[in-house]
């Protein structure tokens, strides 16, 4: 029982980086209908962004979290103002292509700048550990969960109790609409962007410690949260949060329980198994369309 906990605490807290990843996914989507298959490239991006501020620097680890989490936000934005607001209304192949086309310019330009070495970011949680009883658990994976939940809670307030935030649903859920309104779409779609790599960079950062830097890890994780994003119902923020975790669970589960291998493809049977029960994911709309 006590290394089933163990495990279910470490796979909640690999689940939180994959929801964060996920709820980039989702925040974009609903707003422009734009898959950005580079979101995990921008959390990879974080992660460089946080070792530069932090290690080459030599600031203080809150002061470089804070650095990074601003500059990756000001990054998202030009990345929607110069790659993919000149080719929104063409094809969804042509913003998709241009999207991995991104990933793959990131991960190159991260590649050259830093290197191909592992990096590490020495964090005020990386050495701490929590004990009850039998029980213990890692400062650095305490802290993913804590930071996550702190991160939704204020991402909720944003939304639900201030103008800009109530503006930005309005937005997701009728652009048209809500330019007649007299909202600035443009801008609020670029706040969009900016958020979502902000939170791609807290959860590159947050992961540092336990995976390192390395430019191809936005990759890696970026395919497990994609599936996290359907799994909770593509365009539901709840729902990717609860997929992330979900997925993350499933992962470390099978790599303890299971023979190896199967750490990596269990996620994904459950994935199929709920879409062929639920195609619109866990916390998905039902769109149907009458003939």
């Amino acid at each position: 029982m006590l290394d089933f906990i163990q495990q279910l605490v470490g796979g909640i807290a690999l689940g939180c980086v994959y929801g964060l990843i996920a709820l980039g996914f989702v925040l974009i989507y609903k707003t422009t209908e734009v898959v950005n298959f580079a979101q995990g490239d921008l959390m990879m991006l974080g992660g460089f962004a946080a070792y530069t501020f932090i290690v080459m620097f030599g600031l203080n680890y809150w002061l470089g979290f804070l650095l990074a989490v601003c500059i990756m936000a000001v990054f998202g934005a030009l990345v929607e103002r110069l790659v993919i607001r000149p080719i929104l209304g063409y094809p969804q192949f042509a913003i998709v292509m241009a999207t991995i086309g991104l990933g793959f310019f990131l991960r190159s330009m991260a590649g050259i700048i830093w290197g191909t070495d592992d990096l590490r970011i020495d964090t005020p949680f990386s050495t701490g550990l929590l004990k009850i009883g039998d029980l213990v658990i890692a400062y650095d994976k305490l802290s993913i969960i804590v930071a996550t939940v702190i991160l939704c809670v204020v991402l909720y307030f944003f939304f639900a109790k201030t103008r800009l935030g109530i503006a930005m649903r309005a937005t997701s859920e009728n652009m048209l609409a809500a330019g007649y309104m007299g909202i600035p779409v443009k801008h609020i779609v670029s706040l969009i962007w900016a958020i979502s790599a902000a939170v791609a960079a807290i959860a590159g950062i947050l992961l540092a410690p336990i995976t390192f830097v390395h430019s191809n890890v936005g990759l890696a994780l970026g395919l497990k949260a994609f599936p996290a994003a359907v799994l909770g119902g593509f365009g539901s923020i709840p729902g990717a949060l609860v997929g992330g975790i979900i997925i993350g669970i499933i992962e470390t589960m099978a790599g303890f329980y299971l023979p190896q291998g199967w750490k990596d493809v269990a996620p994904y049977i459950v994935l199929l198994a709920v879409l062929l029960l639920k195609p619109e994911g866990l916390f998905g709309n039902v769109g149907r369309k009458k003939v």
